[in-house]
């Protein structure tokens, strides 16, 4: 299984970005998707995940600029970024877990990373 990344680049302060990332191989299922990001010299951090059955975990930081969506039949997440702040930037992950493959084991997986960088 593999996560692939892409969206990420350069924007201005206030503009808006899209990332997406899909998830290809031997799935049966995945439980949640998600986006992590790392700011340099800062810890990974979660920005947000859904579930399968549509239940969001968002970052307050996210709340009403970065929103999170789904594709289940697609085994695909976006993140769509708006009023984008200096302190956005960061290189962002997408993560899947509980990843039901054909061996009946459940694993976790992220995708490579697509940084975000936010000029002021």
């Amino acid at each position: 299984v593999q996560l692939q990344a892409s969206g990420g680049g350069l924007v201005q302060a206030g503009g808006s970005l899209s990332l997406s990332c899909t998830a290809s191989g031997k799935i049966f299922s995945i439980g949640v998707m998600g986006w992590y990001r790392q700011a340099p010299g800062k810890q990974r951090e979660l920005v947000a995940s859904v579930a399968t059955g549509g239940i969001i975990t968002s970052a307050d930081y996210a709340k009403g600029r970065l929103t999170i969506s789904r594709d289940n039949a697609k085994n695909a997440v976006y993140l769509q970024m708006s009023k984008l702040k200096p302190e956005d930037t960061a290189v962002y992950y997408c993560n899947a877990e509980s990843v039901w493959e054909p061996d009946s084991m459940f694993r976790e997986y992220w995708g490579q990373g697509t940084l975000v960088t936010v000029s002021s």
